[in-house]
């Protein structure tokens, strides 16, 4: 069984354009089982309001997918939190989640985020920003694989330091209770040490 994460970012290729033939062809060539991607973009004008799931199922030949949105509108332009109630056809950016294997049930689960807006220094472009953190959600998925059940996190943590850790901390509060094994992956903007030390999980791949 393979399993693959991938932040796509939103399906950019070097350039900055979207090819979403590259995408699928990308998508196809790594062969995964099941498929963790972030950065997904669901009818986006800059991704040719494609959405991108159901390109990479298709490619994959996924027999189950799960987009679960973290922002309704457009990442850096106008945008709010997503709820999971949006109307079909809302643009929307989020996290999904891709099997080979039948999905036996689905869980949201959206993170705390921080309240404010705050100076942070980034290095690129070098410089203190005024941040408005974006929120961050996780999608769970238990599938019935041909080695048995399989319970799936995927996500993408805050880029900020510190609250990742927050993050992952409740996230992993609210898995405690899902079937083993479970499998905690995605872009967690933290190192692989890290994670581990927080979770109490132990690192499968690096």
């Amino acid at each position: 069984m393979k399993l693959v994460t991938f932040n796509i970012l939103h399906g950019r290729t070097p350039g900055d354009g979207v090819d979403l033939d590259r995408f699928t062809e990308c998508v196809a060539g790594l062969d995964a089982d099941i498929l963790a991607l972030q950065e997904v973009d669901s009818i986006q004008a800059r991704s040719g309001h494609a959405d991108l799931t159901a390109l990479a199922a298709e490619a994959m030949g996924a027999q189950s997918h799960r987009f679960v949105a973290a922002i309704a509108g457009t990442p850096g332009a106008t945008w709010m939190a997503a709820t999971g109630e949006e109307q079909p056809g809302t643009a929307a950016y989020g996290v999904a989640l891709l099997s080979r294997y039948p999905a036996l049930s689905w869980q949201v689960v959206r993170l705390p985020r921080i309240p404010f807006r705050f100076p942070m220094y980034l290095n690129a472009p070098r410089q203190v920003q005024i941040i408005h953190e974006e929120p961050r959600a996780a999608v769970i998925g238990q599938f019935d694989t041909p080695l048995g059940n399989l319970t799936v996190v995927n996500t993408h943590l805050s880029f900020v330091p510190g609250w990742n850790r927050v993050q992952l901390r409740r996230l992993t509060r609210d898995v405690r209770g899902l079937p083993w094994p479970r499998i905690v992956t995605g872009d967690l903007n933290m190192s692989e040490r890290a994670a581990s030390r927080w979770t109490g999980l132990r690192q499968l791949a690096a």
